[in-house]
C-alpha cells in the first residue's frame, strides 16, 4: 500500500478576482474549496492516475471533515488522527496575481503523535510512505527524521518533498526520492541554479549523501533526474500556467505511479514531468487524459550518455 502523509492539511478556499483594491470592498468573480496539502495532492493524484493509497495526517474540527469526507467520496482511503481544533483555511486569491494567506494550523498533542507514530510503525516492506509539505508549528522540527526512521527500520520504502534541513535530514535514511526545485536545490547548497545544467552536480551530490532517485524541477526551464546510473534533462510542454499548487505534488505521483508499473525510471521520470504540466495547466489538479496529451512533448536527454559515460 501506498501511504501519503501531510502533517499540516488545510482547506484551501480559492477566490478568483479580476483585481484586488487593499482596503476596499472586493467582490469574488468565482471561489471553490478543496482539501489541501501536499500529501493529500499525492493521493488525488494517483488515485486520478489509477493506484489506490491511504492518506495519513491530522485532522480537526468542521473543516477536517470537509476535507475526509471530499476524499471519501472519491474512493481514497483515509486514516487520519483527529485533533481538538480545527484544520486551517488556508486562502489562494488569485487576481492579476496568484497571492496565499496561509494560516497556522491547530495543536498537535503528544498523545496524538504517538498516535500517528504508531500507525507508521505498522508499515512494512511491502509499503512505502510519501511525507509531503510543512510541519505544524506545535511539532518538533525532527518529526521527518523521527518517522522516516521508523520506516527504515521495518524496511519500508519513502518519499520526502520537502526543504532545508527537513530534506537533509532524512537523506542518511536512502529515500526512495526526494523533489527539490532549483531554488530549495540552491538554498541547500547555497549557491544559485538557473539551469537543468548547473542542477545536475548538486543532484549528484544529493544522491552521495544516500538519496536513491533525486528530481530537481525548473518550472518553464525543465527538469533533472538523477539517481547512481543514469542522469535525464527533460523538456517541459508548452501551455497557459493556470496555477502552480499542486505541480510539485503531481510530479512526484506520477513518478511513483510509473515505476511502481513499469519499474523503469526512464518511463516514470517523464510521466513525472509531463503530470506536474498538466496540473501547472489545469484549474485544480490533472486528468490522467490531460498528462498523456502531454507526454510527447516530454523529451529526454541522456546525460550519461552526452558525456560520453556508459549507461549501466
Amino acid at each position: 500500500m501506498i501511504y501519503t502523509l501531510t502533517l499540516n492539511p488545510s482547506l484551501d478556499y480559492i477566490v478568483q478576482m479580476d483585481q484586488v483594491h487593499l482596503g476596499e470592498l472586493n467582490r469574488t468573480s468565482s471561489e471553490a474549496k478543496y482539501p489541501g496539502g501536499k500529501g493529500i495532492n499525492v493521493s488525488q493524484v494517483l488515485n486520478t492516475l489509477g493506484l489506490q493509497s491511504e492518506a495519513l495526517g491530522f485532522l480537526g474540527g468542521f473543516t477536517g471533515k470537509y476535507i475526509e469526507d471530499y476524499l471519501l467520496s472519491k474512493q481514497i482511503k483515509t486514516n487520519f488522527v483527529y485533533v481538538e481544533e480545527d484544520t486551517r483555511i488556508n486562502v489562494k486569491l488569485r487576481a492579476n496575481e496568484e497571492t496565499e494567506i496561509n494560516a497556522k494550523g491547530p495543536a498537535i498533542t503528544e498523545a496524538n503523535l504517538q498516535e500517528l507514530e504508531h500507525r507508521i510503525s505498522n508499515l512494512t516492506s511491502e509499503d512505502m510512505l510519501i511525507l509531503a509539505g510543512s510541519i505544524p508549528s506545535s511539532l518538533p522540527s525532527t518529526i521527518y527524521e523521527k518517522l522516516v526512521k521508523l520506516c527504515h527500520h521495518n524496511g519500508a520504502a519513502f518519499v520526502v518533498d520537502a526543504e532545508g534541513d527537513l530534506l537533509k535530514k532524512v537523506l542518511p535514511y536512502q529515500p526512495f526520492l526526494i523533489k527539490p526545485n532549483h531554488h530549495e536545490l540552491g538554498d541547500l547548497f547555497n549557491v544559485t541554479i538557473s539551469s537543468c545544467e548547473d542542477a545536475i552536480p548538486y543532484g549528484r551530490e544529493l544522491v552521495k549523501q544516500g538519496a536513491q532517485h533525486v528530481i530537481v524541477s525548473l518550472a518553464g526551464e525543465g527538469a533533472v533526474f538523477i539517481s547512481k546510473d543514469v542522469c535525464y534533462i527533460a523538456t517541459v510542454p508548452k501551455g497557459e500556467v493556470k496555477g502552480s499548487v499542486g505541480a510539485g505534488d503531481s510530479m512526484v505521483a506520477g513518478f511513483v505511479a510509473t515505476y511502481l508499473k513499469t519499474r523503469a525510471v526512464k518511463e516514470a521520470f517523464q510521466y513525472s514531468v509531463a503530470a506536474g504540466s498538466a496540473t501547472a495547466f489545469s484549474n485544480g489538479l490533472c486528468s490522467k487524459e490531460k498528462v498523456e496529451s502531454l507526454l510527447p512533448q516530454v523529451k529526454l536527454t541522456n546525460q550519461m550518455e552526452e558525456n560520453g559515460h556508459e549507461n549501466n
